[in-house]
Formats: structure tokens, sequence, C-alpha cells
């Protein structure tokens, strides 16, 4: 990112072929569409080349990038509030995009995605990037700028109501 940042946009294609995908999940088990979510990944890779002088050398690279993608999904959710129901939030995950499969139905699957789409946008964004994306409690931390204590609070009570739903599902 330090090479983006001084003007050598060719290496943006490294930190695109490393982050795209997870990106890509992000903005979908947010619950937007698949379409959607494709045009927000490629808006997150043009801002942070239009934004790549605000990167700080001390700053974690993965952070900074979940920080603008935290920063498009708000942007994104506040359009849709202003533009009312203009676009249509589908609430249905295709079981291609899973990340792994490991002896679990399809119906579970989708049992777990109804549930999460239950959860207010905070808690579901707290447990997208801790579980599905795989963040550490300190990197969330720097992202939402909050202390890793609250974090692990708030993803212990997104998870508890998450189950709660789950296990209400017939």
């Amino acid at each position: 990112m330090e090479n983006v940042r001084e003007g050598n946009l060719s290496e943006m294609s490294i930190l695109f072929e490393r982050y795209h995908r997870k990106l890509y999940n992000f903005f979908f088990r947010m619950g937007i569409s698949r379409d959607i979510s494709q045009d927000m990944t490629q808006n997150l890779f043009y801002r942070m080349i239009r934004y790549r002088h605000t990167y700080k050398d001390s700053a974690c690279v993965k952070s900074w990038i979940y920080q603008i993608a935290r920063n498009l999904h708000s942007d994104y959710r506040n359009m849709e509030k202003r533009n009312g129901d203009l676009f249509v939030n589908s609430g249905v995950f295709p079981s291609d995009v899973a990340d792994t499969i490991d002896n679990y139905q399809e119906e579970d699957f989708e049992k777990l995605e109804t549930a999460l789409m239950t959860l207010s946008d905070a808690q579901r964004e707290l447990i997208v990037l801790s579980r599905y994306q795989g963040l550490k409690y300190e990197e969330i931390s720097s992202i939402v700028s909050q202390s890793v204590p609250a974090i692990k609070v708030s993803i212990y009570r997104a998870i508890r109501q998450l189950r709660c739903v789950y296990f209400k599902q017939n």
C-alpha cells in the first residue's frame, strides 16, 4: 500500500487479488444483492486509489481497507434510506458464495442466513467481520473505533441473539 500511496498504481493489482473476494463477501453478507456487492467492491478499490494519500505507514492495511468498506456500506445504506425502496434487498444467499461446506445441509445455511438478516446492521457487521472475514478483535476495534472489550461484548451479544433466532426457526 505504501507503493500505491507513492504513485505506483500497478501495485494495486496485488491488493485486488488478495482482498476482492473477501470484500465482495463482506458486502454480500451484510445483506446487499450480488450485483450491487460487485459494484461496491469495485467502488471500494476506486476509493482506495482516490484516498491512498490517507493511508498511514503505521496502520494495518487490512484495517484501513475494511474501514473504507464499512464507510462505503454506510453510504449505501444512507442512500437506500433516502431513495426508499429503489433497491430490492433479496436476503437470499446463493450457495456458490459459501467459503467451505462441511457436512451441513443447505437448509442449515438458509436458516443461518435468515437469522443473520434479523440482526441489526451493527451486530451483523461485527459477526461478518469476525466470523466470516476472520478479522481479529484488535483489527475490528480499529475499524469500528471501539475498545477491544466492547467489541468482545458486542460480538458475544450478537451471537447469543443469532443463536436464539436460529433455534426458534422451524
